[in-house]
């Protein structure tokens, strides 16, 4: 997979979402993008995307579909190299509770992950649920397929525990909090945990300034001489449909 796949992948979503504002409640996007390009003494391209494409069957049911990538070079080295989709369709049950399913793929050979499929159930619960304060909980489990850029391959069952806290300023400013933790129970030294740091800024109707941190904890990386964190500081422009 290239940039250039992804970027026309972003301007499918991008097009296939203004082709269906006849349905414009059911329909929802909302697309992110930061690019840099730098010459002289240092040469350095990054390109980083995500897109969310959603759409409400009916008023409990939603599906969304996501797609993003990272890629960097520094001195026409390739220095980072990430890609993935998920799929994921959500039921709500009542009020604050939820039942979900979801698929994915991802490749991210920096971190040692030639290929990886997930597919599992889930339920979630909204502790919090506005107008300022919201906090939404989930518990599932994903059996994974992973195949490694050493050449080793391994098939788990996956344990995943989620939680999103969003803060609103206003309607359309808002910091977020999120954390993940996957378990291996084939492995219980293998686990991983995420966390996304955002802070969400309006610039007009469409568009507005996201600034986060990621950071992505690996117990057990492989192959073993990777570190275990890896962390991306990012300003990204978010246009929303």
């Amino acid at each position: 997979m290239s940039v250039r796949i992804l970027i026309m992948a972003l301007c499918f979503c991008i097009v296939l979402a203004n082709a269906t504002y006849g349905e414009e409640k059911r329909w929802n996007e909302e697309a992110e993008l930061s690019f840099v390009d730098t010459g002289g003494n240092t040469e350095l391209v990054s390109l980083s995307g995500k897109n969310l494409l959603s759409y409400a069957f009916t008023e409990k049911m939603l599906g969304s579909w996501k797609l993003g990538a990272l890629y960097g070079e520094t001195d026409n080295v390739k220095t980072a190299e990430r890609y993935f989709t998920d799929l994921r369709l959500d039921y709500s049950f009542s009020g604050k509770v939820y039942f979900f399913g979801s698929g994915g793929w991802l490749r991210e050979k920096f971190s040692g992950i030639e290929s990886r499929y997930y597919l599992g159930p889930g339920v979630g619960y909204k502790l919090i649920n506005g107008p300022k304060h919201f906090l939404d909980t989930e518990g599932g489990f994903n059996f994974v397929s992973e195949d490694y850029t050493n050449d080793t391959e391994e098939d788990f069952l996956e344990g995943r525990l989620y939680g999103l806290y969003q803060y609103a300023f206003t309607k359309k400013n808002k910091f977020s909090q999120s954390l993940e933790f996957l378990y291996n129970f084939d492995d219980s030294d293998s686990y991983r945990i995420k966390s996304e740091t955002a802070f969400i800024t309006a610039l007009s109707g469409y568009l507005s300034l996201k600034m986060s941190y990621e950071v992505n904890y690996d117990n057990k990386p492989v192959p073993a001489i990777l570190k275990k964190t890896d962390t991306i500081l990012s300003v990204t422009l978010v246009v929303n449909f």
